[in-house]
């Protein structure tokens, strides 16, 4: 009945048009949690909290942490109690709360904010997921391409994000970014719930709105162009999936809940099961605060629950039989190695951040000053460009330009000296934030094109394997650190760095990422013991939530801001590029030394992948076909 019910739906492009419901519901729902992070960081240490670097990025390390450590617990929710649609909707408007809360300024409400956005998380990521898989019947050959259209959504929210949230939040106030977000995970939540004649009209009228305003806000003709494709890749998918939706929406079956007798059973003889989640979340979202504010407890229990996920696995891998435990140490070795890949690709939120806001120079200037400025007092708006140089005997550095931005009083006049001569003047500065769209807007460029690549070097029998294409993943991650360090290296006397090393590396981390990242997921339900599956991708989960602790670990080393008489003091570019080189070129060489170990190993791993055996026969027939191959 139910595999007839999914042949009956409407589609588009051989895809059931629900397909496009849960495209733009999963898009804006990105869009908020990008906005969110891109400004994050800067947001602890600029605004009212006055954070240090290391502060800021240990509570950023726990916020990310946890936001993949609860989808776990979000999703068996779903699975026994809420049903998916159930568990989405609760999850997108913890969410919007939490958006909501962050526009508050006190530090309570600070972390209760996080809390919300965490907990909501939980509920959302998973089970959209879970949809998307629901819509297509077992074993379809659709399957892939289904959840390659998804993942478009997701890229182009996270594109979107820093283009709108960053600007906006950066040039115009935190609160307005953070706004932005609440609007976006609301409009996510109204596409997944309303009728479906309201809904096409919804994507339809927010795609181009959106649009409108990606091209309106800009300030240059290089963000003008870049605003400008993405705006037009986000109406392409808002006509289209108006078209989708003209034919169908998403099956009122999608997601369901369990049943009603499950909905009202008792749980402990006191309260009806999805009252007590309600119940089990208010309870929860003190203790989640409570738990990024004491960062170091998150990390304590992160790695408490790591090990003993490490030692279950183990214990499992010694009673199974010979193909199972060599897969299962394959699937334990690469899960060992994407940890390190995303402990530094998640400096993108944090060190990296920091490195473009401080230290990449961002500005389009009109022009530059010139031996025959000399003398003259010019009316200047102070930017990026009078970084580290002194204005009579103030010398401007990032905390001093945030002042004067936030009083008003960053138009200035500027006794122009010797030293000044080669300064740019005027011109359009980018938001550090922007430069976040670079990695998703690389995989909506170069997604599709990684895709046909592998397709057409399987189907002449050179597809690199697994281990290789993690090994390689890695390499290019180390060859985008090394990028960095180089710009570092050769930084100008005010220690500022040229714009396309930045892009350069963004660059390679987002090849290193389509490497390894789609293969990750695959790998895990490929190689896993079928008893233990959902076991063993929730280690994977954990390892990724690990990942995002030890990540600001790392950035802590790049710390720089210290604290002064009017808060924290950000020093000026000189005396930080050389901080941020030696570390992206300590994680650069650790990423390709990495890589090298996975490529010596890889013909070993891919042996123990036992590729040949089929998954799905009896483990005494698998092994004995195992014996066979290997005889042979």
């Amino acid at each position: 009945m139910e595999a007839t019910q999914k042949q009956n739906q409407a589609v588009l492009f051989g895809h059931p048009a629900g397909l496009f419901t849960l495209f733009f519901a999963e898009m804006w729902e990105r869009f908020s949690y990008y906005g969110l992070r891109v400004l994050l960081v800067f947001y602890m240490i600029k605004g009212f909290l006055s954070y240090s670097d290391d502060n800021a990025y240990a509570v950023y390390g726990a916020f990310s942490a946890l936001v993949y450590a609860t989808p776990f617990i979000g999703g068996m929710l779903a699975d026994r109690l809420l049903g998916a649609r159930r568990a989405v909707v609760i999850g997108g408007l913890l969410m919007a709360a939490g958006y909501v809360t962050m526009t508050i300024e006190n530090e309570s409400a600070f972390f209760l904010a996080l809390a919300l956005l965490i907990c909501g998380n939980g509920f959302f990521q998973p089970n959209i997921s879970t949809i998307v898989g629901s819509l297509y019947p077992l074993g379809s050959p659709r399957r892939d391409g289904g959840f390659t259209i998804y993942y478009m959504g997701i890229n182009l929210g996270a594109a979107i994000a820093p283009i709108l949230c960053g600007y906006v939040g950066e040039t115009h106030g935190w609160h307005y970014g953070f706004g932005l977000a609440t609007v976006g995970v609301l409009v996510g939540v109204a596409v997944f719930v309303a009728p479906v004649r309201l809904t096409r009209g919804l994507i339809l009228v927010s795609a181009f709105a959106t649009a409108v305003a990606m091209v309106w806000l800009q300030n240059n003709p290089y963000l003008l162009a870049v605003n400008a494709v993405v705006a037009l890749a986000l109406v392409v998918a808002g006509v289209v999936a108006f078209i989708a939706l003209g034919r169908g929406g998403l099956p009122a079956e999608a997601g369901a809940s369990p049943g009603v007798e499950t909905l009202q059973r008792k749980v402990l003889g006191v309260l009806r099961a999805d009252r007590a989640v309600y119940v089990g979340i208010v309870v929860a979202v003190p203790v989640v605060a409570l738990l990024v504010q004491r960062n170091t407890v998150a990390g304590s229990i992160l790695a408490i629950f790591g090990a003993l996920a490490f030692v279950s696995l183990i214990v499992e891998a010694a009673r199974s039989d010979t193909i199972e435990r060599e897969r299962l140490y394959v699937v334990l070795i690469l899960t060992f190695f994407s940890m390190f890949f995303w402990a530094f690709f998640e400096q993108a939120g944090t060190s990296v951040n920091n490195f473009t806001d401080r230290n990449v120079d961002r500005v389009i200037e009109d022009r530059h000053i010139e031996p025959s400025d000399v003398g003259k007092t010019l009316t200047l708006t102070l930017n990026q460009e009078q970084l580290g140089r002194a204005n009579g005997e103030q010398v401007i550095n990032l905390t001093s330009l945030g002042k004067a931005r936030a009083g008003k009083k960053d138009r200035v006049q500027w006794v122009v000296g010797e030293e000044d001569v080669g300064m740019g003047v005027a011109g359009a500065e980018i938001p550090a934030s922007v430069f976040q769209a670079a990695n998703p807007i690389f995989i909506l460029i170069f997604g599709l094109i990684f895709i046909a690549l592998w397709g057409f070097l399987s189907a002449r029998g050179v597809e690199p394997s697994t281990p290789v294409k993690f090994a390689f993943g890695l390499l290019q991650l180390g060859l985008g650190f090394g990028a960095f360090w180089y710009g570092a290296q050769a930084a100008d006397d005010r220690g500022m760095v040229w714009l396309g090393w930045l892009l350069l590396g963004y660059f390679l981390h987002t090849m290193g990422e389509l490497c390894l990242s789609p293969v990750g997921l695959s790998m895990v339900t490929k190689l896993s013991p079928k008893r233990i599956v959902g076991t063993v991708m929730g280690a994977w989960f954990l390892a990724t939530a690990f990942s995002n602790f030890l990540a600001s670990l790392i950035a802590q080393l790049t710390g720089v801001s210290h604290g002064g008489d009017g808060g924290q003091v950000i020093p000026v570019p000189s005396e930080t590029v050389g901080v941020y080189g030696r570390v992206f070129g300590t994680i650069a060489i650790t990423a390709m030394g990495s890589a090298l170990i996975c490529f010596a190993l890889s013909p070993l791993l891919q042996r123990w992948m036992h590729e040949e055996v089929d998954q799905s026969a009896p483990p005494a027939q698998a092994q004995g076909k195992s014996q066979l191959v290997s005889n042979d």
